[in-house]
Formats: C-alpha cells, structure tokens, sequence
C-alpha cells in the first residue's frame, strides 16, 4: 500500500497480491487515514505501507515534512505490525498531472486534487515495486 499523506488530503494505492500491478485505491480526508485504514485491514492483507516523504531539492525538509512524520508515528501507533517504508515523493504530484494530461483527461479533471493525489500515491507504489524488482 501507498500514501500520499497530506494535511487535508490522502492518496492511497495499492498493489495485486504477485505486487505486479500498482492501482489507485481512493483519496480520503487525512483526519480519517486511522479509521479508514483500520476498517481496510480487516478484509485485505497489506505487507507494508510506503509513505512519501516530502523533500526539497537538496534534501532539506519542507513545510510538510513535520506532518508527514506525525502521520508516520500515528501509523506505527496503530499498526505496529505493518512496516513503514519512507519513499522519496518528489514530483510525484508534477507526474500525476503530467499523466492525467497523457491520459487525455480535460481540465476540470486535471484540476480534481483528490485525484492527483491518488495518481501520486499510485505512481510512488509503481515506482517502489520496479526498484524493488530490480533488487
């Protein structure tokens, strides 16, 4: 599984049971990450969550940063047996959008945040199971 944690909003994605295939799942308001989560893992089986990691250029925090790490501890809180694994996040929202144009998507569903996030959220977990592939 995939976060794209954000202060209002979350995209999660998530992968076929071979980890073959990412596929976005939903966006869902980030006060309710816990409760939604809780529910989602009474009926599939998740091996690990990937979170991303906000990062600058040169690898110094960003505004988000502090709020991704509270979501990371509140995460480990509640399912201490699920792994978290920290992924780069960088341009992921700028690819999001950069498919959703290749997608041939008008405007106004360019311009659906909760979309992009899902998109972003998507894209870090394919991103994650090629490297992991290739390892």
């Amino acid at each position: 599984m995939a976060i794209d944690y954000g202060s209002k909003r979350t995209g999660i994605a998530v992968t076929d049971p071979f980890q073959i295939i990412a596929t976005g799942l939903t966006t869902i308001p980030s006060k309710d990450l816990i409760n939604f989560l809780t529910k989602y893992f009474l009926s599939e089986s998740v091996d690990r969550i990937i979170i991303g990691m906000p990062k600058n250029l040169d690898d110094s925090d960003t505004h988000a940063t502090s709020i991704v790490k509270t979501a990371i501890e509140r995460l480990k809180k509640s399912f201490p047996t699920i792994p978290i694994i920290e992924v780069d996040e960088r341009f992921t929202s700028k690819m999001a959008k950069e498919a959703m144009l290749e997608m041939g998507l008008k405007k106004k569903a360019r311009r659906n945040k909760e979309l992009v996030d899902e998109i972003a959220a998507t894209l870090m977990l394919r991103d994650y199971l090629q490297d992991i592939s290739l390892a």
